[in-house]
């Protein structure tokens, strides 16, 4: 069994994690807890940030705002958007039709040779350049390869 070491996230699997989803945390938490305690590296793009920091801006949160990018910045491997991460995006965007948000996090992982990328966006699985799994895709042999 191959083990997975570099996991791209999508800016919902951190939602449903911080959230405690009622459906979804008990999926998403031990992944990020692998994460977290250095088992695998997180990775991600600056969209991820901005689409967290969103909600807790809207309702004067800043304590969330900060919390929020403390989780991000302290945990996960953070993309920027240059130009390689761009033209990438492009590439994908022309290939499946994909929105430019979804785009750039797919680019932004591949661009750090990121070996899957979980979403809960079902329409991403069509992407071929890297193995895409949905949070219903997650399950405990996914999280034995994440072991060390």
């Amino acid at each position: 069994m191959v083990s997975i070491k570099r996991i791209g996230l999508d800016t919902n699997v951190l939602m449903y994690y911080i959230e405690e989803h009622p459906l979804f945390l008990r999926k998403v938490e031990p992944l990020i807890d692998k994460i977290a305690d250095g088992k695998a590296t997180g990775i991600t793009s600056y969209v991820t940030l901005l689409e967290l920091l969103v909600k807790p801006i809207k309702e004067g949160r800043l304590d969330l705002v900060d919390q929020y990018k403390i989780i991000v910045t302290d945990h996960l491997e953070i993309v920027p958007l240059d130009e390689q991460v761009a033209v990438k995006a492009a590439e994908l965007r022309a290939r499946y039709g994909i929105r430019t948000p979804d785009a750039i996090q797919l680019s932004s992982v591949i661009s750090k040779k990121g070996e899957v990328f979980i979403t809960n966006d079902i329409k991403l699985r069509d992407v071929e350049e890297i193995k895409v799994m949905t949070i219903d895709d997650i399950d405990m042999d996914f999280h034995k390869v994440c072991q060390p």
